[in-house]
């Protein structure tokens, strides 16, 4: 039975036709169509409805919209990474939060059922119960290839594991800690790769020469897709990748780094550097380790006793902090927004293209305030406003040559130049009806 149908498929319009699927270009389209291309050409009189195939179904929030994730990596993820820092309970000893298995398990389905893909954890992030519960759960979920999962490696996987008497060879960014830690992570996270590896810490004296040629390796393998580094010197993560094309290896396309409202260090090399090289930015403590909160907050958690994270200092806000919180508190009401949580995060979203930050939290409540995030639209004024709440030197080249993307300070004294402007971040897309 010939099909009257034709639909869309790659760009190209195809039609069915004795059971064979043609592309539409072998066909006039009319009463008449003349098949081309086979063996057994004739005519026959067809009847042809074109029609087009159903679009993609809404995202169930903007989670679901997916960006490309820096221009050397191809592979979509979601503008919102969950991070699994406090999936265990291995570290609540040492003032960490921390989650069981079922807390953690509804996190990451809301995640997932609210459109996320991108996951972010470390072979040593609660001593290895992170990367075991997300396994368990995606292996459960039957959602593996579903998911980009990020995992890195530099410390010891092995604390609090009796069996093992030495540390030494679990550490640091050595070809054998790198090779022991990723076989170790894909038992742990139940999978034959990891999507994204990163080197979690420039350990001052493994050579880029080492560091890349093993890395490349890993590559080859197939257990390792991408690669990624974190917290390392702009220099050093320059220099590794003009190594690694220079010699034929894999660059790595994604930095990891702590950055927010009151933390900008990364605005005087690292982020220029990552805007010039088209290396992409995951961004840890975007919510000042959970300090951007509200007075009413801070005091509700004060008579609950709930208090907050007190692994680098007081759980309490600082000085500089309530002030940073009470703008955000303004500009929330400027636009509209229910929580300061999700405007300190939106600020970060504005800085550049390729930019991800990382969530956490504990509760699928918290992670929906978060997301809100994405709804936010910040103007170059509302930025200027939130980056003059608190003094912010960025240094002697900014202030004497210029900032990276802006007209060229020093030269500007002797001519008149007009500069191409840096490319802009993705703004909200609207929502959908």
């Amino acid at each position: 039975m010939t099909n009257p149908y034709s639909f869309n498929f790659l760009l190209l319009d195809y039609v069915w036709i004795h059971e064979k699927i043609v592309p539409s270009a072998y066909a006039k389209r009319s009463s008449r169509v003349l098949y081309k291309g086979y063996s057994n050409c004739r005519e026959e009189s067809i009847r042809i409805q074109k029609f087009r195939m159903n679009p993609a179904k809404p995202a169930p929030t903007k989670l679901g919209r997916y960006r490309q994730l820096s221009p050397r990596a191809a592979i979509h993820v979601s503008p919102l990474a969950l991070g699994t820092m406090t999936m265990g309970n291995k570290w609540s000893a040492l003032g960490m939060a921390a989650m069981e298995k079922e807390s953690s398990f509804k996190l990451l389905d809301a995640y997932f059922d609210a459109g996320g893909n991108h996951i972010d954890t470390a072979n040593a992030y609660q001593s290895g119960e992170s990367e075991m519960c997300i396994g368990e759960w995606a292996e459960a979920r039957g959602i593996r290839d579903q998911l980009v999962i990020a995992t890195k490696y530099t410390f010891p996987f092995t604390l609090g594991d009796a069996s093992i008497k030495q540390h030494e060879l679990y550490l640091g960014n050595n070809t054998k800690s790198m090779r022991l830690s990723l076989e170790a992570s894909l038992k742990k996270l139940r999978t034959t790769y990891v999507d994204i590896f990163y080197v979690h810490v420039w350990d001052l004296h493994t050579s880029v020469e080492e560091l890349m040629d093993s890395l490349h390796i890993l590559v080859l393998s197939g257990k390792v897709l991408y690669l990624g580094i974190s917290d390392s010197p702009a220099w050093f993560v320059a220099k590794a990748n003009e190594y690694a094309k220079a010699h034929g290896k894999t660059p790595f396309v994604v930095f990891q780094a702590p950055y927010s409202v009151v933390r900008r260090e990364i605005e005087r090399e690292i982020l220029p550097m990552c805007r010039h090289e088209g290396i992409a930015l995951t961004l840890w403590s975007v919510l000042a380790e959970g300090h951007i909160r509200t007075d009413a907050e801070e005091e509700r958690r004060r008579v609950s006793g709930e208090k907050g994270r007190s692994t680098h200092g007081p759980w309490e806000r600082t000085e500089d902090e309530k002030k940073m919180c009470t703008a955000l508190e303004v500009v929330a009401q400027q636009v509209g927004a229910k929580h300061i949580t999700a405007v300190a995060i939106a600020y970060a979203l504005h800085k550049a293209p390729y930019i991800y930050p990382i969530i956490g939290g504990r509760t699928p409540e918290q992670l929906m305030a978060n997301i809100e995030a994405l709804d936010i639209t910040l103007t170059d004024e509302h930025l200027a406003y939130i980056d003059g709440i608190l003094p912010f030197d960025k240094g002697f080249l900014a202030r004497f040559v210029g900032e990276y993307g802006g007209a060229p300070g020093v030269l500007g004294r002797h001519s008149a130049f007009d500069h191409q402007p840096l490319a802009r971040p993705i703004q909200p897309a609207p929502a959908s009806k």
